[in-house]
């Protein structure tokens, strides 16, 4: 099954709102810079990327801490008041307490000899 995004491939929203992006970067009433324009893609990568870390099954916890990550470093360049040491604990935080709490509801498959490795019963 893939993920999709509002019926669509996240890559097809990412592309439209690039488009959106260029766009407003051409308009000088906006305000919207070159960099500007760059950091907003890039929040919006780590948004799409953080959409399909959470609709993706089974759960990769690295997905989610990488767009978090991505996130908000996109965030620190508009502002955001937190280091680069705070940015690194926050996602370190995120990754433990989702480890806690995947853990409790993920097992290992029961190991028996009746089918080779690799092969889960059904």
């Amino acid at each position: 099954m893939q993920v999709k995004i509002f019926g669509r491939e996240p890559a097809v929203i990412l592309y439209v709102v690039n488009a959106i992006v260029a766009f407003l970067a051409t308009i000088p009433a906006v305000g919207l810079t070159a960099e500007s324009a760059g950091w907003v893609m890039t929040i919006a990568s780590g948004v799409v990327a953080l959409l399909v870390a959470m609709l993706t099954r089974p759960f990769v916890v690295s997905a989610l801490t990488g767009a978090l990550s991505t996130i908000l470093t996109g965030l620190a360049s508009f502002g955001l008041p937190m280091t680069e040491q705070q940015t690194g604990a926050f996602v370190m935080v995120v990754s433990a307490v989702l480890g806690l709490v995947l853990r409790s509801n993920v097992s290992p498959a029961a190991s028996t000899d009746s089918y080779p490795p690799g092969v889960h019963s059904r």
